[in-house]
């Protein structure tokens, strides 16, 4: 599961797009905060070109960018809110909200961490690296991932999905090696700012009724209409 954890199975995922969709509107409304124009508005445009690898219909897209950058005439506000504590099985996790009702979002979480357990600000965030993430894929085959990452000054890498590689980074070099790696040969897909466990659990150490367990647990979360991103440390 790695450092942010997804739906794997069909069944938590039924209504995965849905909730994208949602995530991603809320990720466009506040990039554009800084500017309607994605050509002149680095942040907006990586979320734009997510949101288009997704299919994201094109007035959704356009109604959010509209909504975020003032244009409709409504008044468009989210909190910021980071949650900590472990999912059953001591496996540690990072919630981050973005949420316009705050007294909503804390009673969900409450709820939610009941099969769990919700800490303290700092239990559980001295065993994560909070890092700068890009997901990025070759222009052309023969690329070197390796090479790039130190060209444009990565922290490290990992193997990403279908051929895919997250670029790891400091929190503040994350638009510079983003913009780096472009001339390195790599098309970036996403960037944006996460948490990596330190010591993620192994699933091995779990039988098939605690690991399903956890990821009923993780997808319950994800389900939140206030949840934008769950990182889990639970390695694979």
């Amino acid at each position: 599961m790695g450092a942010q954890w997804k739906a794997k199975h069909k069944d938590l995922a039924s209504n995965a797009k849905g909730r994208l969709f949602g995530k991603l509107a809320k990720d466009i409304m506040i990039a554009a905060r800084h500017g309607a124009d994605p050509a002149a508005n680095s942040r907006l445009r990586l979320v734009v070109e997510q949101a288009r690898k997704v299919s994201m219909p094109k007035d959704t897209l356009e109604r959010a960018i509209k909504k975020g950058a003032g244009l409709t005439g409504e008044t468009v506000h989210f909190d910021y809110a980071l949650y900590e504590g472990f999912a059953p099985h001591r496996v540690p996790v990072m919630v981050e909200c973005l949420t316009d009702n705050v007294n909503r979002a804390a009673s969900d979480m409450r709820v939610l961490f009941r099969k769990g357990q919700l800490g303290t600000s700092g239990s559980v965030a001295w065993d994560f690296d909070h890092v700068g993430m890009i997901e990025a894929e070759p222009v052309a085959p023969g690329a070197d991932p390796e090479m790039a990452a130190i060209e444009a000054g990565a922290q490290d890498l990992e193997p990403g999905e279908d051929g895919t590689t997250v670029f790891l980074t400091d929190p503040t070099d994350l638009d510079l090696v983003s913009r780096a790696l472009q001339g390195q040969g790599f098309n970036v897909l996403s960037a944006k700012l996460g948490y990596k466990p330190k010591n993620p659990v192994d699933p091995a150490t779990l039988n098939a009724e605690q690991l399903e367990e956890v990821e009923t647990f993780l997808a319950a979360l994800d389900a939140n209409e206030d949840v934008q991103n769950v990182f889990a440390g639970l390695a694979g």
